[in-house]
Protein backbone atom coordinates (compact mmCIF):
# COMPACT_ATOMS: atom_id res chain seq x y z
CA UNK A 1 0.00 0.00 0.00
CA UNK A 2 1.79 3.12 -0.83
CA UNK A 3 2.14 6.06 1.80
CA UNK A 4 0.99 8.70 -0.61
CA UNK A 5 -0.57 9.20 -4.13
CA UNK A 6 1.04 10.40 -6.70
CA UNK A 7 -1.43 11.55 -9.58
CA UNK A 8 0.16 12.39 -13.15
CA UNK A 9 -1.38 14.19 -16.07
CA UNK A 10 -1.17 12.39 -19.36
CA UNK A 11 -2.38 13.83 -22.68
CA UNK A 12 -2.40 10.05 -24.68
CA UNK A 13 -1.09 6.64 -24.76
CA UNK A 14 2.96 7.50 -24.32
CA UNK A 15 2.38 9.60 -21.58
CA UNK A 16 0.34 7.26 -19.49
CA UNK A 17 2.58 4.35 -20.28
CA UNK A 18 6.43 6.54 -19.20
CA UNK A 19 4.53 7.84 -16.08
CA UNK A 20 3.59 4.80 -14.63
CA UNK A 21 6.60 2.74 -15.52
CA UNK A 22 8.41 5.07 -13.06
CA UNK A 23 5.69 4.87 -10.48
CA UNK A 24 2.48 7.21 -10.80
CA UNK A 25 -0.58 5.21 -9.08
CA UNK A 26 -2.75 7.48 -10.55
CA UNK A 27 -3.16 9.68 -13.72
CA UNK A 28 -5.58 12.23 -14.94
CA UNK A 29 -6.39 12.24 -18.26
CA UNK A 30 -6.93 15.65 -20.66
CA UNK A 31 -6.31 17.48 -23.91
CA UNK A 32 -5.69 21.03 -24.77
CA UNK A 33 -3.75 21.57 -21.69
CA UNK A 34 -3.06 25.13 -23.33
CA UNK A 35 -6.61 25.49 -22.17
CA UNK A 36 -5.65 23.93 -18.28
CA UNK A 37 -6.96 20.66 -19.58
CA UNK A 38 -10.50 19.89 -21.74
CA UNK A 39 -11.75 16.29 -22.40
CA UNK A 40 -9.97 13.73 -23.97
CA UNK A 41 -11.58 12.11 -27.12
CA UNK A 42 -12.83 8.73 -26.51
CA UNK A 43 -10.60 6.99 -29.11
CA UNK A 44 -8.17 8.41 -26.07
CA UNK A 45 -9.60 6.98 -23.36
CA UNK A 46 -9.13 3.53 -24.78
CA UNK A 47 -5.91 3.21 -26.14
CA UNK A 48 -4.95 4.65 -22.14
CA UNK A 49 -6.98 1.73 -20.75
CA UNK A 50 -5.62 -0.66 -22.89
CA UNK A 51 -1.84 0.78 -21.82
CA UNK A 52 -1.85 0.75 -18.29
CA UNK A 53 -3.70 -0.98 -15.28
CA UNK A 54 -3.42 2.51 -12.80
CA UNK A 55 -6.47 4.49 -12.30
CA UNK A 56 -6.99 6.63 -14.69
CA UNK A 57 -9.45 10.46 -13.78
CA UNK A 58 -10.52 11.54 -17.55
CA UNK A 59 -10.85 15.38 -17.49
CA UNK A 60 -14.84 16.28 -17.51
CA UNK A 61 -14.50 20.08 -19.26
CA UNK A 62 -15.44 21.25 -22.67
CA UNK A 63 -14.55 25.40 -22.28
CA UNK A 64 -12.39 27.94 -20.98
CA UNK A 65 -13.08 28.74 -17.06
CA UNK A 66 -15.15 27.40 -14.47
CA UNK A 67 -18.61 28.07 -16.33
CA UNK A 68 -20.51 25.19 -17.36
CA UNK A 69 -21.68 27.23 -20.68
CA UNK A 70 -25.60 27.56 -19.62
CA UNK A 71 -28.03 24.35 -20.56
CA UNK A 72 -26.74 23.78 -23.83
CA UNK A 73 -23.53 23.36 -22.17
CA UNK A 74 -24.80 21.16 -19.57
CA UNK A 75 -26.15 18.88 -22.65
CA UNK A 76 -22.99 18.84 -24.23
CA UNK A 77 -21.10 17.45 -20.73
CA UNK A 78 -24.12 15.25 -20.37
CA UNK A 79 -23.75 13.56 -23.86
CA UNK A 80 -19.66 13.58 -23.68
CA UNK A 81 -20.02 12.21 -20.41
CA UNK A 82 -21.83 9.12 -21.85
CA UNK A 83 -19.26 9.06 -24.92
CA UNK A 84 -16.38 8.53 -22.35
CA UNK A 85 -18.00 6.22 -20.54
CA UNK A 86 -18.50 3.99 -23.36
CA UNK A 87 -15.00 4.40 -24.30
CA UNK A 88 -14.15 2.56 -20.81
CA UNK A 89 -13.98 5.72 -18.74
CA UNK A 90 -14.65 4.54 -15.06
CA UNK A 91 -13.04 8.12 -12.82
CA UNK A 92 -13.69 11.29 -14.00
CA UNK A 93 -12.48 15.24 -12.81
CA UNK A 94 -15.22 17.76 -13.09
CA UNK A 95 -17.09 20.53 -11.03
CA UNK A 96 -18.68 24.18 -12.02
CA UNK A 97 -19.01 27.62 -10.36
CA UNK A 98 -21.87 29.61 -10.94
CA UNK A 99 -22.12 33.32 -11.36
CA UNK A 100 -21.42 34.22 -7.64
CA UNK A 101 -18.75 31.96 -7.47
CA UNK A 102 -20.67 29.20 -5.64
CA UNK A 103 -20.51 25.41 -6.60
CA UNK A 104 -23.06 24.90 -9.57
CA UNK A 105 -24.76 21.98 -7.95
CA UNK A 106 -28.36 21.96 -10.61
CA UNK A 107 -25.25 21.74 -13.59
CA UNK A 108 -23.01 19.36 -11.45
CA UNK A 109 -25.96 17.24 -10.00
CA UNK A 110 -27.10 16.59 -14.17
CA UNK A 111 -24.10 15.51 -15.30
CA UNK A 112 -23.75 12.97 -12.22
CA UNK A 113 -26.97 11.34 -13.30
CA UNK A 114 -24.90 10.32 -16.05
CA UNK A 115 -22.13 9.06 -14.44
CA UNK A 116 -24.18 6.74 -11.94
CA UNK A 117 -21.85 6.96 -9.35
CA UNK A 118 -18.44 6.85 -10.65
CA UNK A 119 -15.87 8.29 -8.06
CA UNK A 120 -14.38 11.49 -9.47
CA UNK A 121 -12.52 14.76 -8.52
CA UNK A 122 -13.58 18.41 -7.95
CA UNK A 123 -11.09 20.21 -9.79
CA UNK A 124 -9.27 23.22 -9.41
CA UNK A 125 -12.29 25.56 -9.19
CA UNK A 126 -12.73 25.65 -5.80
CA UNK A 127 -9.33 27.71 -6.09
CA UNK A 128 -11.16 30.61 -7.96
CA UNK A 129 -10.58 33.58 -6.12
CA UNK A 130 -14.65 34.69 -5.26
CA UNK A 131 -15.00 30.99 -3.60
CA UNK A 132 -16.00 30.73 0.04
CA UNK A 133 -13.70 27.25 0.74
CA UNK A 134 -15.91 26.37 3.86
CA UNK A 135 -18.95 26.64 2.04
CA UNK A 136 -17.62 25.00 -1.24
CA UNK A 137 -16.67 22.32 0.73
CA UNK A 138 -19.97 22.13 2.64
CA UNK A 139 -21.92 22.01 -0.68
CA UNK A 140 -20.20 19.22 -2.55
CA UNK A 141 -19.28 16.92 0.74
CA UNK A 142 -21.58 13.90 0.25
CA UNK A 143 -22.45 14.15 -3.91
CA UNK A 144 -22.18 10.90 -5.43
CA UNK A 145 -19.05 9.48 -5.90
CA UNK A 146 -17.12 12.47 -5.46
CA UNK A 147 -13.87 11.52 -3.06
CA UNK A 148 -11.07 14.21 -3.69
CA UNK A 149 -10.85 17.60 -4.60
CA UNK A 150 -7.78 19.22 -6.34
CA UNK A 151 -6.50 22.30 -4.92
CA UNK A 152 -3.62 24.36 -4.06
CA UNK A 153 -5.25 26.31 -1.62
CA UNK A 154 -6.11 29.19 -3.49
CA UNK A 155 -5.46 31.53 -6.66
CA UNK A 156 -1.46 30.87 -5.68
CA UNK A 157 1.23 27.86 -5.91
CA UNK A 158 0.35 25.07 -3.79
CA UNK A 159 3.83 25.53 -2.02
CA UNK A 160 2.03 28.69 -1.07
CA UNK A 161 -1.41 27.43 0.17
CA UNK A 162 -0.02 24.63 2.75
CA UNK A 163 -1.64 26.27 5.76
CA UNK A 164 -4.97 26.28 3.78
CA UNK A 165 -4.55 22.97 2.42
CA UNK A 166 -3.35 21.45 6.05
CA UNK A 167 -6.37 23.23 7.89
CA UNK A 168 -8.47 21.74 5.57
CA UNK A 169 -6.87 18.24 5.19
CA UNK A 170 -7.14 17.64 9.89
CA UNK A 171 -11.12 19.07 8.85
CA UNK A 172 -11.29 16.18 6.36
CA UNK A 173 -10.25 13.83 8.04
CA UNK A 174 -12.15 14.38 11.37
CA UNK A 175 -15.42 13.82 9.31
CA UNK A 176 -13.86 10.39 8.80
CA UNK A 177 -15.65 8.75 5.78
CA UNK A 178 -17.94 11.56 4.66
CA UNK A 179 -14.81 13.56 4.64
CA UNK A 180 -13.00 14.72 1.58
CA UNK A 181 -9.40 13.84 0.15
CA UNK A 182 -7.22 16.28 -0.34
CA UNK A 183 -4.94 16.48 -3.74
CA UNK A 184 -2.50 19.20 -3.87
CA UNK A 185 -1.44 20.27 -7.37
CA UNK A 186 -0.89 23.54 -9.15
CA UNK A 187 1.96 25.07 -9.43
CA UNK A 188 3.66 22.10 -6.77
CA UNK A 189 7.59 22.23 -7.10
CA UNK A 190 9.30 18.85 -5.85
CA UNK A 191 10.97 20.72 -3.27
CA UNK A 192 7.37 21.63 -1.64
CA UNK A 193 6.58 17.83 -1.32
CA UNK A 194 8.53 16.78 2.28
CA UNK A 195 6.77 20.15 3.52
CA UNK A 196 3.65 19.58 2.50
CA UNK A 197 3.83 15.77 3.49
CA UNK A 198 5.19 17.39 7.45
CA UNK A 199 1.51 19.06 7.44
CA UNK A 200 -0.82 15.87 6.75
CA UNK A 201 -1.05 16.09 3.22
CA UNK A 202 -0.39 12.70 1.47
CA UNK A 203 -1.49 12.89 -2.65
CA UNK A 204 0.05 15.07 -5.15
CA UNK A 205 -1.30 15.90 -8.51
CA UNK A 206 1.64 17.26 -11.29
CA UNK A 207 1.73 17.85 -14.63
CA UNK A 208 4.71 20.16 -16.33
CA UNK A 209 6.50 19.26 -13.09
CA UNK A 210 7.17 15.82 -14.86
CA UNK A 211 8.11 17.34 -18.44
CA UNK A 212 11.73 18.29 -19.20
CA UNK A 213 11.70 21.97 -19.40
CA UNK A 214 8.34 22.31 -17.88
CA UNK A 215 6.65 22.23 -21.33
CA UNK A 216 3.60 19.99 -22.58
CA UNK A 217 5.31 19.91 -25.79
CA UNK A 218 7.60 17.71 -24.07
CA UNK A 219 6.55 13.95 -23.34
CA UNK A 220 6.61 13.17 -19.74
CA UNK A 221 9.91 12.39 -18.53
CA UNK A 222 9.69 9.11 -16.28
CA UNK A 223 13.58 9.78 -15.12
CA UNK A 224 11.86 13.27 -13.13
CA UNK A 225 8.53 10.79 -12.21
CA UNK A 226 11.26 8.69 -10.24
CA UNK A 227 11.94 11.51 -8.27
CA UNK A 228 8.51 12.67 -7.43
CA UNK A 229 7.43 9.17 -6.69
CA UNK A 230 10.48 9.08 -4.02
CA UNK A 231 9.55 12.01 -2.11
CA UNK A 232 5.89 10.89 -2.60
CA UNK A 233 6.69 8.02 -0.23
CA UNK A 234 9.56 8.87 1.39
Amino acid sequence: MPKGLLEVIAVDAEDARRAVSAGAHRLELVSSMQYAGFCPAPETVESVSAAVDVPVRVMLRLREGFGVGGTEGVARLVETAGRLREAGAREFVLGWLDGAGAADLAAIGAVLEALDGLPWTFHKAVDDGSVDRPALFEAIRGLPGLDTVLSSGGPLPAGQGADVLAAEAAREAGLGEAGLQLLVGGGLRLDDVPVLRARGLTDFHVGTAVRVGGSWENPVDPGIVEHWHAAVES
